[in-house]
Parts: C-alpha cells; sequence; structure tokens
C-alpha cells in the first residue's frame, strides 16, 4: 500500500488483554465484524493513519518517539492487514460498502443483526431467556395473563392505558430484566395494535429521522411494518425520511424492542410496527440551539402525531434509550468510582423527573446544561416521544446501572399515561 493510509472512523476503546493494556477497534456500522486490538509501537503507528502522514512520515515519527527503525514495508503491511479487515477508508472499503449496502437495500426484510450474540438466535431459547428476565427480585414478575383491558381508555382496574414506554437498549445479558419492568406494564395496560418506536442512532446520521418500510426479522418472528402509515407519515413530513435507511441494518435499539414485542404479542394478538431511528437532540446542543430550530424536526414530531390521529388506530409510542455512558471506554480519562456512580444515578435522577413530568423543553435543558456531559444515549428518541405526547404522567418503574472496569452505562424503565 502506498499514499497516506487513514483509519475510518470506528470506536476505539481500552481493554485488557492476555494482561496488556491495548485499544480495541471496532465498527459501529458492522461493515467489519472483526475487532483490531492495539498496543504499543503498533497503536503509535495506526494512531498515525490520519490520511495526512505517509508511510515513510510514520516511520520518521516512530524513530523520533522510540529510537526504533520500523521497516516501511512493515508498515505497509499494518496497513494493508487493516484494510483487509475494513478498517481504512480506501477504494477497497468502498467496494465493500457498496456491496453490504445494496444487499440491505435489496432484501425484503432487515435481518436479526445480533441474535445469537446479543440474545438467544434460537426462538424457544430466546423465550425462556426473556421468562426468566420476569422473575424477581431483579424482575417485576409475570404477566397477568388475563390479557390486555377490554374497555377503551381504561384497564381492568380503573387505571389509565399506557400512552408510551421508554425501555432500555442495552445487550440482554447486561440489562434484560430491566426491560420486562416496562413491557410488563404495556402487556398488561395497552390496547395498542400499533407500536411507533424511536431508536438512538449510534453512528449518527445525515437525516434527523430515518424510516424503513422493512419488517423486523426476530428469532419469534418478524415485527412487521405498517406499511400504508409509513407511507402516509413520509408524505406529510415534507422531508426525505429514507434518505438515510441504512441506518437500520446494524441499529440494536429498536431491533430490541422488536424481540420484546414479539415475545408479548405473537401468541396474543396482531400488531404492527413503525421503526424510526432518531439523531437530532445531540447536533442541536452542540450546535447551541433546540431541536426544533431545525425546522425537519418539528415538522417530522407533528406529522407523527398528525399520522397517528388519521388512523383510526390504538397507538403506542415507545423510546429504545439507555441513558449515561461515562468511564474510559467512552471517552473519559478517569475509571468511575463507587462516588461517581452516586452522583450518576442522583444525576440520572433529576433528568428523569423531566421526563416522568411529560417535559421535552426541560428534559433537554437538563441534558445540555452540562454539554452532556454523561453522554445520554436516549437523547433524541425520548425528545421524540415527550414532544409528540404533548404533556404525560410518567414515573420511572426502574433503574439500573451497568458498571465494569472500563465504564459504566445506565438505563431506566418509564410509563407514561
Amino acid at each position: 500500500m502506498s499514499g497516506a493510509p487513514r483509519l475510518r472512523r470506528v470506536e476505539a476503546f481500552p481493554v485488557e488483554h492476555e494482561g496488556r493494556q491495548c485499544v480495541a477497534l471496532r465498527d459501529p456500522a458492522g461493515y467489519t465484524p472483526a475487532i483490531a486490538l492495539l498496543h504499543g509501537p503498533l497503536l503509535d503507528i495506526v494512531s498515525l493513519f490520519d490520511g495526512e502522514h505517509t508511510i515513510a512520515d510514520i516511520q520518521e515519527s516512530v524513530m523520533r518517539r522510540h529510537g526504533q527503525l520500523v521497516e516501511r514495508r512493515q508498515i505497509a503491511e499494518i496497513a494493508e492487514t487493516l484494510d483487509q479487515q475494513g478498517f481504512l477508508d480506501s477504494p477497497g472499503f468502498a467496494e465493500r460498502r457498496a456491496a453490504i449496502d445494496a444487499g440491505f437495500l435489496a432484501a425484503p426484510t432487515r435481518p436479526a443483526t445480533h441474535a445469537g450474540s446479543a440474545y438467544a438466535g434460537e426462538g424457544s431459547e430466546l423465550r425462556a431467556m426473556i421468562d426468566g428476565f420476569f422473575e424477581p427480585p431483579d424482575g417485576p414478575g409475570p404477566i397477568d395473563e388475563r390479557g390486555a383491558p377490554p374497555s377503551e381508555g381504561r384497564a381492568d382496574d380503573g387505571a389509565p392505558q399506557i400512552r408510551a414506554i421508554i425501555a432500555p437498549h442495552i445487550d440482554f445479558h447486561r440489562g434484560g430484566p430491566a426491560y420486562t419492568w416496562a413491557y410488563r406494564e404495556l402487556a398488561e395496560r395497552s390496547r395498542a395494535d400499533l407500536f411507533v418506536i424511536f431508536g438512538t442512532c449510534h453512528s449518527g446520521m445525515e437525516h434527523p429521522f430515518a424510516l424503513t418500510r422493512k419488517d423486523y426479522a426476530s428469532p419469534l418472528g418478524d415485527a412487521t411494518v405498517d406499511r400504508d402509515f409509513v407511507e402516509a407519515l413520509a408524505a406529510r413530513a415534507r422531508q426525505d425520511c429514507f434518505g438515510s435507511e441504512l441506518a437500520h441494518r446494524m441499529e440494536h435499539s429498536i431491533e430490541f424492542q422488536a424481540v420484546f414485542l414479539r415475545y408479548l404479542y405473537a401468541s396474543r394478538r396482531k400488531v404492527t410496527i413503525v421503526p424510526v431511528l432518531a439523531s437530532f437532540a445531540h447536533e442541536a446542543m452542540l450546535s447551541g440551539q433546540r431541536p426544533d430550530d431545525d425546522p425537519r424536526v418539528p415538522r417530522f414530531l407533528e406529522a407523527m402525531a398528525e399520522t397517528i390521529a388519521a388512523s383510526g388506530r390504538r397507538v403506542a409510542l415507545i423510546a429504545g434509550a439507555d441513558l449515561a455512558h461515562m468511564g474510559p471506554r467512552f471517552g473519559d480519562l478517569e475509571p468511575i468510582s463507587p462516588v461517581d456512580l452516586e452522583q450518576i444515578q442522583r444525576e440520572d435522577g433529576e433528568m428523569l423527573e423531566t421526563v416522568a413530568a411529560g417535559d421535552p423543553a426541560a428534559f433537554f435543558e437538563s441534558v445540555a446544561r452540562d454539554g452532556d456531559r454523561r453522554r445520554i444515549c436516549g437523547f433524541s428518541p425520548i425528545y421524540a416521544m415527550l414532544r409528540i405526547l404533548g404533556g404525560a404522567a410518567g414515573e420511572v418503574k426502574r433503574y439500573g446501572q451497568w458498571p465494569d472496569p472500563n465504564g459504566v452505562v445506565t438505563f431506566a424503565s418509564v410509563v407514561l399515561e
């Protein structure tokens, strides 16, 4: 390989491997399943794959730093290996990406991308796994099998119907029970037959929202998309709602909700979904604006409310949203201490009070006032849902933290009436 190799925009995070501290590279867009582990001089070399340093420049830099001569051939071989794995921005990667994208767009369904890794890949095993999530003390107990309330607007005990839930999108093996606190309420207190699912787009998008017409496959059967609703919504929104559709290919935040909906309703009643990936709140915050300053955002959210009203359907909203992401894994310099965990919980609790109040503006401000120090992963989906509801009474059913040596992820289950 000649010229100046350029690393693609991929995730880099610290890991320990065979007793050594390394930096791992992983592609959140899923164009390569490989994970590259870098340490020592190798890390120094790859850190200079910025498209500006030629192989000769890199050789000279390593000599200055370490007094060690690395042959140009060795640097070229490192670059070639990373290119073959899909980590470099190169003509070879462009061909790889085009082929993968074309395959996704041509497919009739959106594959269950994370089946067999983030959750069980076989139907009976997956159902047994989710059954276990409901078990106390971490779970809320089994669903009341009397089924959904028979009367419009009220549950059997007179409690109001649920209009929306927030559920995590953390991997099932780390936070599975937390989902059940929201989904048991949905099963027992909702007559909805259409679920609008707002998911976080972790890799960002050109457009604030991305729709797809593709059913979401799962080991429990396909979650069917209401294509008539999607088309009506796209027409009302007056913007390109499919320009970022490729973001659905690997994103798990909607996939995990589709799995839970199939678990709840595959044997109960026919339901459909409207999958919406969202990425606009962080962009607004970083530019010193509010979400509605981008006219595409209020236009889409108002179009969603109008389409729900015109559909004549019983609709519930779901936000697939985790909360804080802090620690070295996410870019912080210092590990998270027990004192830090307590502070994060306090700050998450204050933010969740604005969610329970159904106040999208207060929620946005609660995240933006410190520049999103905690990296709230569900920023856009939660804001979108609150904005559409136009006021709702909420309750936090469960809050959780998953710390490991390199960071912490927090999450919550919330129901809104």
